[in-house]
């Protein structure tokens, strides 16, 4: 092995043992939140680092492979680094980072008795190694290890400070999650039950004995459970009900990250199982109606979170729009649109969360005038909207012409479709974005329904605040620095992808020619795969 690939199988693991770890260490610390808040922080901002070093070596040195345990191939647990992988790696740990300041911001300002951080902390880095865990996982069983990993802690954070609402929430999520989970074993046991595996790399040389229709069968019931947790039209009216319960910082991690981690399973399980296409046509349906459907969702709701809820769904289409089309450029569009919008959704969760604090809700019956209370929340809240709707020169603009410039390229029927889809829904996007500016930013306060009505108090992580008028509050929501700092830190982050465009999608276009190539996969964790058949 070279120094780089020993490297790599050092660094590999600690994205995921580094979390565990800290959370072992805030369980321990439970009564002390200033010790459990740094370690937090320490064991984030070290994943961060970690994760970067990775990406670099991958992109330098190509796929690595690591047998944890040394047990041979494919018996024990692989984990598999190659630019995709690392490139969610790192944007994953930057998003969850910025998200763990805010929620030190929001403890500081609201002091530690009435936030319940003695949980919600370590269940926030079990979610981290959860996510983790599924990015390097290179057999099917670790990767639905990963997402359980993600359904328990999610659970808790969900329900965290368990008001009646939060509650209705986290059962729906559960009872969806776990269907999804014994859909995924469904799939697994097919899988293995035809192939005799389950690494990833192996299933990708057997699986070109096996009849079409086997195969076909086996892959269709993994792709729903990955639609599921993708939340792929029509499998995503979990969604918009679920996410908005929580509080803020949990809504804006569910919101850029779990979604992405089924987006992640179905781009790397179709790149290795049918890199020929044979769910194309299936996977450009799927993903012109998740655009649609939930574009014109967002612009029946009445509220900031509903709003960004379903402009999340639809989004997701944009994705499956890159991976449907099986071809080098679509893949490269949808590996940047993916890092893209991990960032700009879960800044306007952030930004939906402030403005909570500063307006006393995120209901548009109630907002305005926030353009003139606070020209910095609206700063904050203009840049990633605009982004979101694709306004050059902003990163999602250059996504979405990547991915119409591989639609156009394409040049079938159904690809053209999707390009004017995709259009379409960037329009709508617009118009959402517009008018939550509008109505929320613009119009005086009084010209609400409801604007006489607020919050008594700035939302915790226990939601446990009535309605007062609005200019009796006791506490005017004044919004912490950390907070503040942690958003806007997200948002330069998201425009830094524009500036630095060209490389970021160069390793975009290098990523996606190794995912059309099976045999890069293969060959880095097989070695010789006429062995492994």
């Amino acid at each position: 092995m070279t120094l780089s690939a020993d490297l790599i199988t050092v660094l590999a693991p600690l994205p995921v043992l580094v979390p565990m770890l800290a959370a072992a260490l805030c369980l321990i610390f439970g009564r002390s939140p200033r010790v459990q808040g740094t370690v937090m922080l320490v064991a984030l901002t070290a994943i961060v680092v970690i994760s970067g070093l990775l990406l670099y070596l991958a992109d330098r040195d190509g796929t690595t492979a690591l047998q944890v345990g040394n047990w041979d191939t494919p018996i024990g647990i692989t984990l598999v680094v190659d630019r995709l992988s690392a490139s969610m790696l790192l944007v994953s740990s930057i998003v969850l980072l910025a998200v763990a300041i805010y929620g030190a911001g929001q403890n500081i300002r609201d002091g530690d008795d009435r936030q319940p951080t003695s949980i919600y902390r370590p269940s926030y880095l079990i979610l981290t190694a959860g996510i983790c865990v599924a990015f390097l996982a290179g057999d099917l069983f670790n990767l639905f290890v990963g997402f359980e990993i993600l359904l328990a802690a999610s659970f808790v954070l969900l329900t965290v400070g368990a008001t009646t609402e939060r509650i209705r929430a986290g059962i729906a999520y559960v009872m969806v999650s776990m269907l999804s989970s014994m859909i995924f074993l469904i799939g697994i046991a097919l899988v293995y039950a035809t192939t005799g595996t389950v690494n990833l790399a192996q299933l990708a040389v057997r699986l070109e004995a096996i009849p079409e229709g086997v195969r076909t069968a086996s892959f269709a019931v993994l792709l729903v459970a990955f639609g599921i947790k993708a939340a792929v039209f029509p499998l995503s009216n979990w969604l918009p009900d679920s996410y908005p319960s929580a509080p803020a910082p949990v809504t804006a991690v569910f919101a850029g990250l779990l979604t992405k981690v089924g987006v992640y399973a179905i781009i790397r399980t179709n790149s290795l199982f049918f890199p020929d296409g044979a769910f194309d046509t299936i996977l450009m349906v799927c993903g012109l109606l998740t655009m649609l459907v939930g574009i014109l969702g967002a612009i029946a709701q009445s509220d900031i979170r509903r709003v960004l809820s379903f402009t999340l769904v639809s989004h997701i289409g944009y994705m499956i729009f890159g991976v449907a089309l099986s071809s080098a450029a679509g893949m490269a569009g949808a590996v940047y649109y993916v890092a893209h919008h991990i960032l700009v959704q879960t800044a306007l969760f952030l930004v939906a969360g402030l403005i909570e604090r500063q307006a006393g809700s995120t209901s548009l019956r109630r907002l305005g005038g926030l353009a003139a209370a606070s020209p910095l929340l609206g700063l904050l809240y203009l840049v990633p909207a605009l982004n979101l709707g694709g306004i050059p020169p902003f990163s999602g603009f250059i996504g979405k012409v990547a991915l119409l410039q591989a639609g156009a390229d394409d040049g079938g029927v159904l690809a053209w479709v999707l390009v004017a889809g995709s259009v379409v829904t960037s329009l709508l996007t617009l118009y959402v974005v517009a008018l939550l500016w509008a109505k929320a930013f613009w119009r005086p306060r009084a010209e609400a329904p409801e604007g006489h009505l607020a919050a008594a108090r700035p939302p915790t992580l226990v939601e446990d605040s009535t309605d007062v008028l609005y200019d009796e509050r006791v506490d005017p929501g004044r919004m912490p620095a950390l907070m503040l700092l942690s958003t806007a830190g997200l948002i330069a982050v998201g425009v830094a992808m524009t500036v630095l465009a060209g490389p970021i999608l160069g390793i975009a276009d290098r990523a996606a020619v190794e995912l059309r190539d099976p045999g890069v996969y293969t060959g880095a964790v097989l070695g010789d795969p006429q062995e492994y058949r």
